[in-house]
C-alpha cells in the first residue's frame, strides 16, 4: 500500500502535465476552427487558399492559374497548324511539278501574310531550298508584298549554302532590279558559296558589286577572298590592294611562294 501510494504520487505530475497539455491543443484547434469559420461566414464567396494561409505565413501558392510563364512563353516560337499543314503538304508534292502546283493554288495561296513569312522561313531552316523559293515567288506576287532585303538575305544565304549558285544569282538579279543592297553578311556567304563552287570569277563579280554598296565594306568578305584565291594570285594581289587601303592598320598573311606556285 505505502509502495502504490509512492507510485501515485509519483506519477501524478505527469498526469497533471500530460492534462494541461492536452488542454492547450484542445483550446487551439477550437480557436483556429472558430477562426476558419469566421471567414467563411463573412465572406460571401468560398475562401481562397491565401486568405487562410496567408503568404506572410511562409505557405507559397501551391497551384498554377494556367497563365503562360513570360519569357520562356515569349521566347517560343509557334508555327500555326494550317502552316504546318502547308510545310507537310509542300514537301509531300515536291517531287510531282504537277500535284505541287496544285496543292499551291489550292492551299497556299489562303494563307495570310504571317503564316506565308513563318512557311518559307521553317523551309529555309530545315534546307527545302527549292520549296523555299516557290514560296518566295508566291510571297512576290501578293498585294502585300513590299521589297525587303531581309527576306532575300535568308534565302540567298540558305541558297549559297547548298551550292544552289543558279539560284542564287536569279535572286540577286530580282534584288538588285528592286534596288536593294545586301548586307556584309550576304556578300560574305555568296564569295564563300562561288570560291567552294569553283568559280573564282564570279567571286569576284559578287565582290566588285560589293564595292559599290552603300554600306561601309567590312574586313571578313575581304578575307575569305583573299583565302580563296590563294590559286590565283593576280586575283588576290588585286583584293590585296584594295584591303590594304581600306584597312590601312589591318595585316594580310602572304603564304611562301611555293603555294602559288612560283619556285
Amino acid at each position: 500500500m505505502q509502495i502504490a501510494a509512492t507510485v501515485s504520487r509519483s506519477r501524478a505530475p505527469l498526469l497533471a502535465s500530460a492534462s494541461a497539455s492536452l488542454l492547450t491543443r484542445l483550446l487551439f484547434s477550437s480557436q483556429s476552427l472558430r477562426g476558419v469559420e469566421a471567414l467563411v461566414s463573412a465572406s460571401p464567396q468560398p475562401p481562397s487558399i491565401s486568405s487562410i494561409f496567408p503568404p506572410a505565413l511562409g505557405c507559397a501558392r501551391l497551384y498554377h492559374d494556367g497563365r503562360p510563364r513570360g519569357p520562356l512563353w515569349r521566347g517560343k516560337k509557334l508555327i500555326g497548324k494550317e502552316a504546318l499543314f502547308i510545310i507537310l503538304g509542300l514537301k509531300r508534292f515536291k517531287d510531282d511539278k504537277e500535284k505541287l502546283d496544285k496543292f499551291i493554288k489550292t492551299h497556299v495561296l489562303r494563307l495570310l501574310k504571317l503564316d506565308m513569312v513563318a512557311v518559307l522561313n521553317e523551309l529555309e531552316r530545315q534546307e527545302e531550298v527549292s520549296l523555299a523559293v516557290k514560296m518566295f515567288r508566291v510571297i512576290q506576287k501578293q498585294d502585300w508584298y513590299k521589297p525587303d532585303v531581309f527576306l532575300y538575305k535568308d534565302l540567298i544565304i540558305a541558297l549559297a549554302r547548298r551550292k544552289k549558285m543558279d539560284d542564287v544569282m536569279e535572286l540577286w538579279e530580282s534584288m538588285r532590279k528592286e534596288y536593294l543592297f545586301p548586307d556584309s553578311q550576304t556578300y560574305t556567304e555568296v564569295i564563300r558559296g562561288f570560291l567552294q563552287y569553283g568559280s573564282p570569277a564570279d567571286a569576284m563579280n559578287i565582290y566588285e558589286d560589293m564595292k559599290k554598296s552603300p554600306d561601309p565594306p567590312e574586313q571578313l568578305p575581304f578575307r575569305i577572298l583573299l583565302k580563296g584565291l590563294l590559286p590565283h594570285p593576280l586575283l588576290r594581289n588585286k583584293v590585296k590592294q584594295d584591303f590594304e587601303e581600306i584597312f590601312p592598320d589591318q595585316r594580310v598573311y602572304d603564304p611562301p611562294e611555293e603555294i602559288f606556285g612560283l619556285r
